[in-house]
């Protein structure tokens, strides 16, 4: 059995704004300002992480991050959760990404989940905003809730996954699926092979020069998704 685990935001849906003016929202009710400068887009970094920055590019001394991030961890879901509509009416799919999700959840050898610089209640609003958690074993998952160094989270959802279904998983049956440099180095660090698609902001040529095992300019052909994740998984 191979763990196949997909990024979210980027390679699966794309939700424009939301994410900043969730940030914004939360910021502004936590500091009691308005943020000037918003975390970049795109960069796949985790969530608390993204936080932090957030305080200290606003002027927070570091001496209250402590206090206020975890304050601000907690609260973002809720932020997330009142824009749910915000999330189906102006969020799109990626390209090809409903078809790919089924395909890989069909195949009985290959066990889909994700891993993602959300927090899981995030990654879930996400994934049910546009039905794509059947296909989905989002338990097993690996998120920014678990831990904010996003490599250590490939271990985290093999974990999860030998003790729910009895299998050991190592770099030699688990695959990163994704579209940032920082899914590249998740897989690079964490241990698992990468397959980058250039659906994101990483174009292919930065994607492959950065360590991708393999690249897709999107996930649109299923037949070449499966026989990436199955190249990178027997080559490991």
């Amino acid at each position: 059995m191979t763990l196949v685990l997909w990024d979210i935001d980027r390679t699966l849906v794309y939700v424009g704004d939301i994410d900043r003016q969730v940030y914004r929202e939360t910021f502004a009710e936590i500091v009691g300002r308005p943020a000037e400068r918003l975390p970049a887009r795109g960069t796949g970094v985790t969530m608390p992480l993204a936080i932090r920055s957030l305080l200290l590019d606003n002027g927070v001394p570091e001496s209250d991050v402590p206090r206020l991030l975890p304050r601000m961890v907690e609260l973002l879901p809720h932020r997330l959760e009142a824009h749910s509509k915000d999330l189906c009416e102006q969020g799109v799919l990626m390209p090809g990404s409903v078809a790919a999700l089924k395909a890989v959840h069909r195949q009985p050898n290959l066990l889909p989940t994700v891993v993602t610089g959300n927090l899981k209640p995030n990654a879930l609003l996400k994934l049910e905003a546009f039905d794509l958690d059947g296909y989905l074993d989002t338990e097993i998952g690996g998120y920014s809730s678990d831990d904010d160094h996003r490599p250590a989270l490939v271990a985290v959802a093999q974990k999860r996954a030998q003790a729910k279904y009895g299998s050991a998983f190592t770099r030699s049956n688990t695959v990163i699926v994704g579209d940032s440099l920082e899914d590249v180095r998740t897989g690079l660090e964490g241990g698992a092979p990468v397959i980058g698609v250039a659906s994101g902001k990483t174009t292919a040529a930065e994607l492959a020069s950065a360590g991708a095992d393999v690249v897709l300019d999107s996930l649109e052909d299923v037949p070449q998704l499966l026989s990436a994740i199955a190249a990178t998984t027997r080559a490991s």
